[in-house]
């Protein structure tokens, strides 16, 4: 369960993490907490999985990489494992559970379009799982924010 003080981290670093020297010492500051604890609350987040990964957001497109939708019709024995290997790849951006024939959906980037292929049909080659390659026609970029206070 969150408390009060990650529910405003995790508002902080959805996307105003300071860039700054000492970030979480500008986020305990703000959440009125210790830059130590700061730290030790986000850290015992990622352990739980509440957050997934901390890191920045590139225009992935400007710098030349290539980016794809991915979809798979994952039986239930196989879904932990499945979704296990997706996300062991450092290209995996996001990962939903559908209720649908195509129940996983994942998004996918890569240096080049060779290289994002290879980690999709490494992917279903891992698991036995046939994986969809759906890559974009038009792009559109919706920013989402999760307000937990």
């Amino acid at each position: 369960m969150l408390d009060a003080a990650d529910r405003r981290i995790l508002n902080i670093i959805q996307s105003s993490f300071p860039l700054e020297s000492r970030p979480y010492a500008a986020i305990g500051r703000t959440v009125g907490i210790s830059e130590e604890e700061a730290f030790a609350r986000v850290q015992k987040m990622k352990e739980k999985k509440t957050i997934r990964r901390v890191g920045a957001n590139f225009n992935s497109a400007k710098l030349g990489f290539k980016s794809t939708l991915c979809a798979a019709k994952v039986p239930p024995d196989k879904l932990d494992a499945f979704v296990a290997e997706v996300n062991a790849h450092p290209g995996v951006t996001h990962n939903y559970l559908r209720s649908h024939e195509y129940n996983v959906w994942f998004t996918c980037i890569a240096p080049s379009w060779e290289t994002l292929c290879a980690v999709i049909d490494g992917i279903s080659e891992k698991t036995g799982i046939a994986v969809l390659n759906l890559p974009a026609t038009q792009l559109y970029k919706v920013k989402v924010d999760f307000q937990l206070e």
